[in-house]
């Protein structure tokens, strides 16, 4: 993968770096994300005939050239220049479907224009005054969002001790402008709606008349309570090591929730995913795509748009490599007979 991360922890203030990268408490739960996926060994067929190859998956009953999304990430214009134009031009250019984040610093209706066509998500965050939440779902529908990604994993912030550590601020402001002025992230967190609940979910979706995908699932039994509260889909989701220290890295989590849905609804994961067999190797397991963020990001802090699109063309090409080399010609074809568990 491109170096871009160190060079981004050269060119962001250190504690904007720390803001991206970090996670809560000790961040066992950060690191074992990526290590997760290693811990996985792939188990190649031979002489299968691999001349032709194709990295299509269907999510929501759309085709999709690949697996990957660019994962919802909050307050790119701290990144760069660019912010979530950037981002979203490199997801359309790649064929990546893009999920704008509710703390979007740019307008939704602009990120639209920019992506043209191109497939896109918006990430829902509830907060407790419930009419930013109805103006976002609004900006999802005039903008042409495909879907909802609700996060139901944030009750409250995390212990996110690096930011305690630097002290971080938000100096931008955002799409919904919560407060005025700089604020930290955790009294930002704050404003989120701890009363959540399946009720509220369920009437969102319907009120919406969009697609819900609720991110953030990691047990089998809440998998089951999606797909009785109407979800089209879910991502198993530690939002990336940032909230609950020491859970389920989204490797260990995904194949028991796959097994709850049985196929009603689709099945996406995030966390660690680094590089294009990480991508099979969750395909493999179950699920139906996968979403990247912070390797995005970083691409997008060092070089903007054109950063951003060699992380996800990287990332796409190197899973073409591993369908030829895993001798399955066809992304949608993958399942556990080419995956094992290192001893």
């Amino acid at each position: 993968m491109h170096d871009f991360e160190a060079r981004a922890a050269e060119l962001l203030d250190a504690g904007l770096f720390d803001y991206f990268a970090g996670g809560a408490g000790d961040e066992m739960t950060l690191r074992d994300n990526v290590a997760s996926w290693q811990r996985l060994a792939l188990a190649p067929r031979v002489l299968a005939g691999v001349a032709e190859r194709d990295s299509s998956v269907t999510v929501l009953g759309r085709r999709r050239a690949h697996p990957f999304f660019v994962a919802p990430m909050a307050y790119q214009r701290g990144a760069h220049v660019e912010a979530e134009i950037g981002s979203a031009r490199a997801a359309a250019a790649t064929g990546s479907t893009y999920v704008l984040s509710s703390q979007t610093t740019t307008d939704p209706a602009e990120v639209a224009a920019a992506m043209g066509d191109a497939d896109r998500w918006l990430q829902l965050y509830v907060f407790s005054d419930r009419a930013v939440t109805h103006d976002l779902v609004q900006a999802a529908r005039d903008g042409g969002y495909e879907a909802l990604l609700i996060t139901v994993d944030f009750p409250v912030g995390g212990r996110r001790e690096r930011d305690e550590r630097s002290g971080y601020v938000v100096e931008h402001p955002t799409y919904v402008q919560l407060s005025r002025g700089p604020t930290t992230p955790a009294e930002r967190h704050a404003m989120h709606d701890p009363s959540l609940t399946w009720d509220d979910v369920a009437a969102i979706g319907e009120a919406s008349g969009l697609p819900v995908v609720l991110k953030g699932i990691l047990r089998p039994d809440d998998a089951e309570r999606a797909v009785d509260a109407g979800a089209a889909g879910i991502v198993v989701s530690n939002h990336g090591g940032r909230q609950l220290d020491t859970v389920l890295s989204g490797m260990d989590a995904l194949g028991p929730v796959v097994d709850a849905v049985a196929g009603r609804v689709d099945v996406l994961v995030d966390g660690g995913i680094r590089r294009g067999w990480d991508a099979a190797k969750a395909l493999a397991l179950g699920a139906d795509a996968v979403l990247v963020g912070r390797p995005v990001l970083w691409g997008l802090a060092c070089e903007g748009e054109p950063g951003a699109r060699a992380v996800l063309q990287q990332l796409v090409g190197e899973l073409d490599n591993t369908l030829a080399l895993l001798g399955c010609p066809r992304a949608a074809d993958l399942d556990t007979s080419f995956v094992t568990r290192r001893s």
